[in-house]
């Protein structure tokens, strides 16, 4: 295992160019080119904002229903995408992984990498809008957790790229249907709407408020729209969430690398 993490860190160059190369890349083809990183999320915002909050009402009562949304759709898509895309991150790789000899964590890493670079520009302008959409969010010492809370998710985010790298590799059927995985995370996750409006059995609820993106999310909301420190228990549950699922998914990952790539 320590020669595995030296070997790792030897290849951090490998690492960084595969994320930044892919990241600059993915949208070479459109015309737009990398602004739909920007725009992909604002139109997904503003889409969930018409529907939940004009046509079905369901900010009534909140004092910031438009940055509950923003915050939501742009900090949960990291992680939806660490999920979907690790499904299928042995099956794309193939090719390099017959190619060349490497630690085969590298391409969970990369991907990770690669989503935050990505993510960076949508964060700006996440921070511009809810400071300028009414009823605007000013700035205050409270959105020093940010990047706090942004490393956590991190770490979530390769356990969950690891685990299902995994896991892809073990049923190639799932990609299939990680795009449904992906919108029961979504509203498991109440990033478009409070979820404590629609469920009011003490254990549903509280299994629903153990998901590690729903904490994520409150946290980030705590801490941009009510100016406040998480709660102390969210801190220990995200810590505990984070480096477990990254322990169990780099296990299990790495216990099966000789069998990668193989017919």
């Amino acid at each position: 295992m320590r020669e595995y993490f030296t070997e790792l860190f030897d290849r951090r160059h490998f690492i960084w160019a595969g994320a930044r190369g892919e990241a600059v890349t993915r949208y070479a083809n459109e015309r737009l080119g990398v602004a739909w990183y920007v725009l992909r999320p604002v139109l997904d915002a503003a889409f969930y904002w018409v529907i939940f909050g004009v046509v079905l009402q369901m900010g009534l009562g909140m004092d910031n229903f438009v940055a509950f949304i923003i915050i939501g759709v742009f900090m949960f898509q990291p992680t939806s995408r660490a999920i979907t895309s690790g499904s299928s991150l042995i099956r794309n790789s193939k090719s390099m992984i017959r190619a060349f000899a490497f630690p085969r964590a590298s391409l969970a890493v990369s991907l990770v990498l690669r989503d935050l670079l990505s993510s960076i520009p949508a964060m700006g302008v996440m921070f511009i809008a809810i400071v300028a959409i009414p009823p605007h969010e000013m700035p205050s010492a409270a959105w020093s957790f940010f990047p706090i809370i942004l490393l956590l998710q991190l770490m979530l985010n390769l356990g969950f790229a690891l685990l299902f790298g995994w896991l892809g590799s073990v049923m190639p059927d799932l990609s299939q249907a990680m795009s449904f995985a992906s919108r029961l995370l979504m509203y498991a996750s109440a990033v478009i709407f409070p979820i404590e409006r629609f469920i009011d059995h003490p254990v549903a609820l509280g299994i629903v408020q153990a998901n590690p993106l729903y904490v994520v999310l409150e946290m980030y909301r705590t801490v941009l729209i009510d100016g406040a420190a998480p709660a102390a228990g969210d801190w220990l549950e995200l810590i505990l969430w984070a480096a477990g699922l990254l322990l169990v998914g780099f296990t299990l990952f790495w216990r099966d690398e000789e069998r990668y790539g193989r017919e």
